[in-house]
C-alpha cells in the first residue's frame, strides 16, 4: 500500500529571497524567526531532512539590540588549543567589532547540528549597514512579526 504523503525534493525546492531589517530588533527574537523561515518551517511542503527553506538577507545587523544585562554578562568562549588558552568575549564586544559573527552565532544554535544545518546557515546573508548586493534577487521584505504567528 502506498501512502498519500509525497517527499519534496531538495532539487525542486522553489527558495525566495527575503530581506529582513533588524534596526531595535532582539536578538534572540530575531535569530529564531530567522532559524524558522531557513529551515523552510514556514511552508506547507516542510521536510525535516531536507533543506527547503529560503534565503534571509539581513540588514542593520550592527543595531540589533540586546536586552537586560547580555551586553556584559553573556559570554562567547573559544579555545586555541594550547593549554590554558580558553578566551572568550562578551556579546557586547563581538556587537561592536563584529555584529555578523553575533547573528550568525544565535542562528547556528537554533538550527539543526551537522552538514544540514551547515548548509541552511550558508542561507544567511548579513550586512551591517542598510544596503545589501543582492538587488538581482528582488527579495521581498519580510515582516519578523509574522514570521512564526502565520505558521502552525
Amino acid at each position: 500500500m502506498k501512502t498519500p504523503f509525497t517527499s519534496t525534493k531538495a532539487a525542486i525546492a522553489d527558495r525566495k529571497w527575503f530581506v529582513v531589517d533588524l534596526e531595535d530588533v532582539s536578538l534572540g527574537r530575531a535569530a529564531s524567526k530567522i532559524a524558522h523561515v531557513l529551515r523552510g518551517k514556514h511552508k506547507a511542503s516542510f521536510t525535516p531532512h531536507l533543506d527547503d527553506g529560503d534565503f534571509i538577507i539581513a540588514i542593520n545587523v550592527g543595531k540589533i539590540k540586546l536586552t537586560g544585562n547580555k551586553a556584559d554578562d553573556k559570554k562567547y568562549y573559544r579555545h586555541t588549543g594550547h593549554p590554558g588558552g580558553l578566551k572568550f568575549k562578551t556579546a557586547g564586544q563581538i556587537l561592536t567589532q563584529d555584529s555578523d559573527r553575533l547573528l550568525r552565532l544565535a542562528v547556528k544554535g537554533m538550527l539543526p547540528s551537522g552538514p544540514l544545518g551547515r548548509a541552511q546557515l550558508k542561507k544567511l546573508k548579513s550586512f551591517d549597514g542598510g544596503a545589501h548586493p543582492h538587488a538581482a534577487q528582488q527579495p521581498i521584505a519580510l515582516d519578523l512579526s509574522t514570521v512564526l504567528a502565520t505558521s502552525t
